[in-house]
C-alpha cells in the first residue's frame, strides 16, 4: 500500500512536469489565496500580542477607579463614553483607608500632558507628563526606581516639591553622565528636587513612563490646578487570580463611599489594566471575518482552477490511462492516482502560501514592533483547507478517468 502511494506521487510529479507552467499557475492560485488568510491572520494575531503587552504594562492583576468611561474610537465608530461626577481627594483617601482587600492602592491625578522641564540650559520639548503621585504609585503602574527612591508618606503630605523623572527625561536634561539625583530642576512653573529616577520601560500606545514627571499628589494642587480636578485610583492584587475578588471588594467599598443606592448603577468606573486591549481587539474581529471571507473565496477560485487542469489533464492523458488498464490498472487505482496529483498540487500551493503568508504576517509584527509569530493554527488550518480542496477539484475529474474504456482510450490520438 505505502509503494503503491509512493509510486502515486512519483507518477503525480512526473505529470507536474509535463504541464510545468499551467501547474504552476494553478499552485500560485491556490498560494494567493492560502497567503491571504495565514498572512492576515498572523498580523492579527501579532496586533493582538501587541496590544495584550502594551495594555497590561501596569501588569495582570492591576485596577483602575476613574470617573469616566473608557473611550475607544477606530475611523469613525466610537463606543459612547460615560462621565460621571469628579472624584474627590477626600473619597479617593477614604477608599485607601476603609479598603480591606489585602491588595496595595494609591491615588494620582493627571497635572499636565504638555509640560516643560529645564535643568540649566537644557530643556524638554513640551510634551512631559505630570502626575500627582502618592508613595505607592510606582508599585500599582509596574514601574520601577532605577536610581535614588520614591518620595515619602511625609512628602506626599507636606507637598514637599520633590520628583522622580522619567528615564528619558533624565537623558535629555542630564547630558554628560551627572548624576540627577539632588539635582534642582524646573517642571513647569515650579522647582523640584530630584529624589529618583524610573526604569526605562518604553511607550504604550502613545502614552511613555519614560516622559512623566511624578511629583507628590498634594503639590499637583499648587503647581499645576485645574477645575474640578477628578483623582483616580490604582489598585494591585496579590496575583491575577485574586484581581476579580479585589474589584468586587472595591465596588462595594466605593459605592459606599459615593452614596450609590441599592439598584442603582455604578456611578464611577472600575477598569482592568487590559480593558483598552480587550475593547480594541474586539473591535479587530471584523477584520478577521473579512479576511478569511477573503481568503475562501480566493480558495474557491482555486479549486475551480484546479479542476479545470485536472480535467484537461484527463482528457489529454486519455491514451495513458488505456494503457495503464490493459495492463492491469483497475478503475480505483486510477481514481486515487488522479487524486493523489489533485493533493500534490494543492498542497505545494499551500506550503508556498504559508510561507509567503508567515512572511508578510510577521513584516506588519516587525513595523510594530511586535513578537515573531508561528500561527500554528492558521497553518494546521492552510494544511486542511488546501487537502478540501484537492478532494473537491480532484474527485470529478478522477471519476472521470476511472471511466475511462480502456479500448476507446487506445484508440485516441
Amino acid at each position: 500500500m505505502r509503494r503503491l502511494f509512493l509510486e502515486n506521487i512519483k507518477v503525480s510529479f512526473n505529470a507536474i512536469r509535463s504541464h510545468l507552467l499551467r501547474t504552476v499557475l494553478t499552485i500560485l492560485i491556490i498560494s494567493f489565496g492560502i497567503m491571504a488568510l495565514v498572512g492576515i491572520l498572523t498580523a492579527i494575531d501579532s496586533i493582538k500580542y501587541f496590544l495584550n503587552e502594551n495594555f497590561t504594562m501596569m501588569g495582570a492583576n492591576t485596577f483602575t477607579i476613574r470617573n469616566r468611561t473608557m473611550r475607544i474610537r477606530i475611523g469613525s465608530h466610537s463606543n459612547p463614553q460615560k462621565l460621571f461626577e469628579r472624584i474627590t481627594l477626600d473619597q479617593a483617601m477614604e477608599f485607601r483607608t476603609k479598603y480591606p482587600f489585602p491588595a496595595v492602592t494609591s491615588v494620582f491625578t493627571f497635572g499636565a500632558w504638555n509640560a516643560t522641564v529645564k535643568y540649566q540650559s537644557n530643556k524638554s520639548n513640551p510634551n512631559i507628563h505630570v502626575i500627582g503621585t502618592d508613595e505607592d504609585y510606582l508599585i500599582t503602574a509596574g514601574e520601577e526606581i532605577a536610581k535614588g527612591r520614591m518620595f515619602s508618606p511625609h512628602e506626599v503630605t507636606s507637598g514637599s516639591n520633590v520628583v522622580v523623572i522619567g528615564n528619558e527625561i533624565a537623558k535629555i536634561l542630564f547630558k554628560d553622565k551627572e548624576d540627577p539625583v539632588g539635582k534642582i530642576i524646573s517642571v513647569g512653573a515650579g522647582k523640584y528636587t530630584v529624589v529618583g529616577i524610573t526604569e526605562e520601560k518604553g511607550s504604550s500606545m502613545g502614552f511613555s513612563g519614560d516622559r512623566t514627571c511624578y511629583i507628590p499628589l498634594t503639590n499637583v494642587v499648587k503647581y499645576f490646578p485645574r477645575p474640578n480636578m477628578s483623582y483616580q485610583i490604582n489598585g494591585k492584587a496579590s496575583s491575577p487570580v485574586a484581581l476579580d475578588a479585589a474589584i468586587g471588594e472595591a465596588q462595594g467599598v466605593f459605592r459606599t463611599i459615593r452614596q450609590v443606592r441599592v439598584g442603582q448603577e455604578d456611578n464611577f468606573e472600575v477598569s482592568k489594566s487590559d480593558k483598552i486591549a480587550q475593547m480594541l481587539i474586539e473591535n479587530i474581529k471584523y477584520v478577521t471575518m473579512a479576511a478569511t471571507i477573503i481568503g475562501l473565496i480566493t480558495l474557491i477560485g482555486a479549486a475551480i482552477g484546479l479542476m479545470n487542469i485536472m480535467l484537461v489533464s484527463v482528457t489529454e492523458r486519455t491514451r495513458e490511462i488505456g494503457i495503464r488498464k490493459a495492463l492491469g490498472a483497475t478503475s480505483r487505482l486510477i481514481r486515487n492516482q488522479f487524486l493523489v496529483e489533485s493533493i500534490v498540487i494543492a498542497q505545494l500551493g499551500g506550503i508556498l502560501g504559508i510561507i509567503l503568508g508567515i512572511f508578510i504576517g510577521n513584516t506588519i509584527s516587525l513595523l510594530i514592533h511586535s513578537d515573531f509569530i508561528v500561527p500554528w493554527l492558521w497553518i494546521l488550518l492552510g494544511v486542511f483547507l488546501c487537502f478540501i480542496v484537492a478532494l473537491v477539484s480532484g474527485i470529478v475529474p478522477a471519476n472521470k478517468a476511472a471511466r475511462v474504456d480502456p479500448i476507446v482510450s487506445l484508440r485516441y490520438e
